[in-house]
């Protein structure tokens, strides 16, 4: 087994705190309404949403997956982090992938304007299965997209969150 991990950055105009209550307390259900092409649902199936939690998330039509499950491993609103593993899902590649692991922290942009959100991945390998440089790309690009998407709605809608 072996373990692949990638960091991502993308940089806001949107305030930290603000960002992290749309995006990690609300996501479940403003994700699906600002980018429904993506992500279609997201159901709750076992937990309150804390720890230990365990999410389903369906994709939209013609979407690269169809779904995937994770299990949520932590939440920190005073630190602006969360955390959560894929535990079962078409993104786990027929089983070449044993979980995928994503660290996702708020911080205020040193500037004082807006945030920086980074996510850490990390992807468990079966055997010998590698990630590929065009399916970690792939990830940033959908990753930055999301997080613009995000930062649209709110820019939109200065009275959310």
């Amino acid at each position: 087994m072996g373990v692949f991990t990638y960091e991502t950055e993308v940089v806001t105009k949107i305030p930290a705190a603000k960002l992290f209550n749309a995006v990690i307390l609300d996501g479940d259900t403003l994700l699906p309404k600002i980018i429904p092409q993506a992500i279609k649902d997201v159901e709750l199936i076992e937990g309150n949403g804390g720890p230990g939690s365990i999410k389903k998330i369906t994709f939209g039509e013609g979407y690269q997956f169809k779904y995937v499950k994770h299990k949520v491993e932590a939440v920190d609103k005073e630190n602006l982090s969360y955390s959560y593993s894929v535990i079962e899902g078409d993104a786990l590649m027929n089983n070449a992938l044993e979980k995928i692991v994503y660290e996702t922290k708020v911080s205020p942009s040193p500037s004082g304007v807006g945030s920086i959100c980074k996510s850490t991945s990390k992807y468990y390998t079966i055997g010998e299965f590698e990630i590929k440089e065009e399916q970690i790309k792939a990830g940033k690009d959908k990753s930055s997209a999301l997080y613009k998407a995000i930062e649209a709605y709110l820019l939109a809608n200065p009275d959310a969150y």
